[in-house]
């Protein structure tokens, strides 16, 4: 029987044969979605053959396996990257076009799964891409949201937050597993005693249970068998656990822990649902795990030797006390051998420096939703303060206490518990063995890493920007698809006149892509031939869109004062969602759009200077934005952004990183040199030394410089808006609050950077060079690099054989 994709015209007939059976009707009777979710079934069919041979030749090889618990996997749409992995792109895209439907509009059906917020989530999901196609057993671990964080509107020039119904059309890429669940407990009391063999036994009476239940989507490896698994939970409810009188509250309670992505935290109800959110994923992913062990194997003595287990923040941190819980009170371990399984099973990766962003819940909370969790975190701290006391480090216990002024800090549980601690970038791993952990770094100074992040260049290359990967394969061959440090071998042609065209060209069919789509979706007119500087990301204070769209304020200011006084063509372009209580990210926002509205309709100055702020960012917005960039902005407060992978997309497409030394950035400017990046500013020590010396004065500086004063008068002179209060908060952060992102401190640096950026697009030759550049030695920043270097030193997988 031939297979369903071996020609054209053996899709063709089990397409309409499928689209027919599943709705009743002939195929020329079906609607557009009903033919993508027909295609999907297809996909998803094709799939499953090598997800079984997956499965065995795990069991066969008796493989160690990996688990990715991550709040976040923001996958992106999957219909290209999984038909191009499976290797039959080309065979459904010609057997639609002979029905007379163009694969696109497939494409287009299909929403970005909303399950995550931002980099946290891209990363996850690059790395699901990167296990699979090294061949490695690598599983990940999530929630099943019904909802994404929000869909992003600009009504009135400020941001709106509508639901994000991803799942209106279902999700044709997972299987229901109603077999595989667990009963997650939480609330109520505990009690126990002490069993004839002196061990006590535990009772947890829960006064809320609910029924965690998997849905399994397969990962599908690039040209090989190996299909991994993303194992999404959703909640259900126990039937044997309704509170009696209290059906509907208990059914509410059931569908907030899966609704959606980080609820709002702001009241103490949103707080403890988060807290929820978090043991519920981890409660049920850590039941499956075990479960799945001992159909392999006679006991859990060996589970460290089978299962590797890796924190993606600290969100699934209770991975620790659980883990330790189930080996004890189910199964009978006594502390020791239990605590020794769960710390040679767990690894911890860290995504930021900053002190807030550090989680911490509260001791009250804990003890109230996890009543049996608390006591072993409780024991856990207990022990870790005897040992540290007995290392005759007593003085430094209080930084590296787990529950302290009564908080449970999970970043520090997480170290304790875990056998490695990695950073995300070189610098980002300095500063936290020499400050935010270095207390840690001195008690284990060989638990201390760095994994640099990546990108899977399949998706932010290959499939995302094809007229590239053309250019490349006719260049450089195809080895760098399974192999991506051969792109490398660009290195020999980026004198060459006839690539860096070629490239030129490229770039301006991208522009060309983006353009129609600001079009078609905003109604602005942009100039392909300026220059492309986009910042897309989370608005944070510390990622400073403020800086940016403060240039932007000088440059027109400066255009309307000085009729001399002209630039190169620019279109600024923003992309960033804020969270919904953070309302000074919410105010930025406002800003750029004010400013857009004002500079787009200026006759005299909109020929030179344009402004855009795409709404509602994605994955699929970046994978046509990123690499229509000229400019990749990059320009967090040194010291700040653990890592970034977006400075890594915009690379690899050929963009030049404008950014301060932060991050990965470090690493980008290490491997392409100083003349092929632009950076600017402060460097942490610089900052570190203001701060220590308590020399900055940000008030002192806007005296100073009237090129930033006139900018900053500007946000409350009715200059953008007539209400002098519009932007007070972002004025009283700049200025009465000291300018904790040392904004104004550089933004002189900034605009003499964007000079230079701007005399460099000007040669045409010497720019296509410097992006040839870029893109040559962007294969460093493949995901495949990453997890290579993950698995070579912390989990020590095997690949799998076929």
């Amino acid at each position: 029987m031939p297979n369903t994709f071996d020609s054209k015209e053996t899709f063709v007939e089990k397409l309409k044969e499928t689209t027919s059976d599943m709705y009743g009707r002939d195929f020329e009777e079906t609607n557009t979605i009903q033919r993508y979710r027909a295609l999907g079934s297809l996909i998803l069919e094709e799939a499953g053959v090598n997800w079984r041979i997956t499965k065995n030749a795990v069991k066969k090889q008796q493989a160690k396996q990996l688990y990715y618990f991550s709040m976040e996997f923001l996958m992106g749409r999957l219909m290209t990257s999984n038909l191009m992995n499976l290797g039959v792109y080309d065979v459904v895209k010609d057997g639609l076009e002979d029905l007379g439907m163009d694969i696109n509009e497939l494409e287009e059906l299909e929403s970005d799964a909303g399950l995550g917020n931002g980099g946290l989530g891209r990363l996850a999901a690059c790395f699901m891409d990167s296990l699979a196609s090294l061949n490695y057993a690598g599983n990940g671990n999530c929630i099943r949201y019904r909802y994404g964080l929000f869909k992003q509107e600009i009504v009135n020039n400020e941001q709106v937050e509508l639901p994000d119904c991803w799942l209106k059309y279902g999700n044709i890429w997972e299987v229901w597993k109603p077999h595989h669940n667990a009963r997650v407990k939480f609330g109520g009391y505990v009690d126990g005693y002490m069993n004839e063999n002196g061990k006590f036994v535990v009772h947890h009476h829960p006064d809320f249970v609910v029924r965690a239940v998997a849905y399994d989507e397969p990962i599908i490896g690039y040209h090989t068998p190996t299909t991994n698994t993303l194992r999404l939970w959703d909640a259900e409810v126990d039937e044997e656990s309704v509170p009696s009188g209290q059906l509907n509250k208990y059914l509410q309670d059931v569908s907030a822990l899966t609704t959606n992505v980080y609820p709002d935290d702001s009241t103490q109800e949103g707080k403890e649902l988060r807290l929820k959110q978090e043991y519920f994923f981890v409660c049920a992913g850590i039941d499956a795990i075990i479960t799945e062990h001992l159909r392999r194997y006679p006991s859990l003595d060996n589970f460290a030797d089978k299962v590797a287990i890796q924190l993606n923040d600290t969100h699934p941190v209770l991975v620790i006390p659980e883990l330790m819980r189930v080996l004890m009170d189910e199964y009978d371990y006594n502390w020791d051998d239990a605590w020794q399984i769960v710390t040679n099973t767990v690894a911890y990766t860290n995504h930021t420096v900053m002190a807030e962003a550090l989680e911490k819940w509260p001791v009250e909370t804990v003890k109230k939703l996890l009543p049996r969790l608390y006591m072993i975190i409780e024991e856990i701290d207990r022990r870790w303060k005897f040992d540290v006391d007995h290392r005759g480090l007593c003085a430094i216990y209080p930084n590296v206490a787990i529950i302290r002024e009564g908080n449970v800090h999970m970043a520090n549980l997480a170290i304790v518990g875990s056998h490695s601690v990695n950073g995300v970038a070189a610098l980002h791993s300095k500063i936290l063995v020499d400050d935010v952990f270095k207390d840690f770094a001195r008690i284990y100074p060989d638990h201390f890493n760095n994994k640099t992040n990546g990108i899977t260049h399949r998706r932010w290359l290959m499939y995302s920007n094809p007229q590239l990967t053309a250019l490349l394969d006719d260049t450089i061959g195809t080895d760098y698809k399974t192999d991506p440090r051969q792109l490398e071998k660009l290195m020999d042609y980026v004198d060459d006149p006839v690539v860096q065209q070629r490239f030129l060209d490229v770039k301006k069919e991208r522009k060309k892509i983006l353009a129609k789509y600001i079009k078609d979706t905003l109604d602005i007119d942009v100039n392909i031939d300026s220059i492309f500087d986009c910042q897309a990301k989370r608005l944070h204070a510390y990622k400073r869109q403020l800086l940016n769209i403060m240039h932007v304020m000088y440059l027109y200011m400066r255009m309307k004062e000085d009729r001399n006084f002209r630039i190169y063509p620019r279109t600024f372009i923003f992309s960033a969602k804020a969270a919904p209580s953070y309302y000074e990210a919410k105010e930025i926002i406002k800003l750029i759009n004010i400013v857009a509205q004002r500079v787009n309709n200026d006759l005299e100055t909109k020929d030179f200077l344009r402004v855009v702020f795409i709404p509602n960012y994605s994955v699929s917005i970046a994978e046509i934005l990123m690499n229509a960039a000229d400019v990749s902005e990059q320009i967090s407060t040194a010291g700040k952004e653990a890592s970034g992978t977006g400075n890594m997309k915009y690379m690899m497409n050929g963009a030049l990183t404008l950014g301060t030394l932060d991050g990965a950035n470090v690493e980008i400017v290490g491997q392409v040199g100083e003349e092929n990046a632009k950076i600017f500013g402060l460097h942490v020590e610089d900052i570190n030394h203001l701060k220590h010396e308590n020399a900055y004065n940000s008030r002192e500086f806007y005296n100073q410089h009237p090129e930033v004063r006139k900018v900053v008068d500007s946000l409350h002179n009715g200059y953008w808006a007539q209400n002098p209060d519009e932007f007070r908060m972002i004025y009283n952060d700049l200025i009465m609050n000291n300018d904790e992102y040392f904004v104004l401190a550089d933004f002189n640096a900034y605009m003499k950077a964007q000079q230079e950026v701007e005399a460099m697009y000007r040669d045409q030759s010497h720019w296509a060079k410097m992006m040839l550049i870029n893109i040559a030695k962007s294969g460093y920043f493949s995901s495949d690099r990453t997890i290579q270097e993950y698995n070579d030193d912390i989990w020590h997988l095997t690949k799998l054989k076929y």
